[in-house]
């Protein structure tokens, strides 16, 4: 079984609306391309190096026309290795109507999409959910996912569509490595699924010394 890794860009307050570019999710959104002036070299080596290894892309349908409207251009250009990446593995499209799928490689997903995601899963070896906040609260609602990687920027936008808005569950994480941050202050996260719920306590049960008048 292969795994399912979610990649979010967020601000401070865990907004990942439209971080890429104004015209990607502008709905009620003005603030589209927050993510560009924070961008810097360490962050875009650490976002590269998230993709190694990816052998399908799972996408909500409007990253899904995003993504085919510009990454089959893009070969030969900066962007390049990207690119070639994109455009060879096969694309999983999550829509409740009917896209256009003219990006060569690309599957429609039918209505049963938990059930889609678990046979994508059972086929590739790492499945990379790219933006596509939608599908993102799906796979979060049904725990079927494996890894969240997660750059939080130095930002509070205060309106936009969160990260965790209405499709999280309770639910275990555990962090896979060390947070690093980027010279803008970007810091970026590495969560897998761990098994369990989340437990609670108290914090000033006597055994922690906390809420004691001595």
């Amino acid at each position: 079984m292969g795994l399912i890794d979610i990649e979010l860009f967020a601000s401070l307050d865990l907004v990942a609306q439209s971080p890429g570019g104004p015209d990607e999710d502008p709905e009620g959104f003005p603030l589209g391309g927050w993510q560009a002036p924070l961008l810097d070299e360490v962050a875009g080596a650490q976002i590269g190096a998230a993709y190694e290894g990816t052998d399908a892309l799972l996408l909500g349908r409007r990253t899904y026309d995003i993504f085919a409207a510009y990454w089959p251009h893009q070969k030969g250009g900066v962007d390049n290795e990207i690119a070639t990446l994109f455009n060879s593995v096969p694309k999983y499209v999550a829509s409740r109507g009917t896209p256009d799928l003219s990006w060569a490689g690309s599957t429609h997903l039918g209505p049963d999409l938990v059930g889609a995601v678990r046979e994508i899963r059972d086929r590739h070896e790492h499945v990379k959910v790219v933006g596509s906040l939608d599908l993102v609260q799906t796979l979060l609602r049904e725990k079927l996912f494996d890894r969240i990687d997660l750059w939080v920027h130095p930002i509070v936008l205060g309106v936009g569509k969160k990260v965790f808005d209405g499709g999280a569950v309770p639910t275990n994480v555990t962090l896979l490595e060390p947070p690093a941050a980027s010279p803008t202050g970007t810091v970026y996260l590495r969560y897998g699924l761990a098994e369990g719920t989340p437990r609670t306590g108290d914090m000033s049960a006597p055994d922690r010394g906390l809420g004691r008048d001595d």
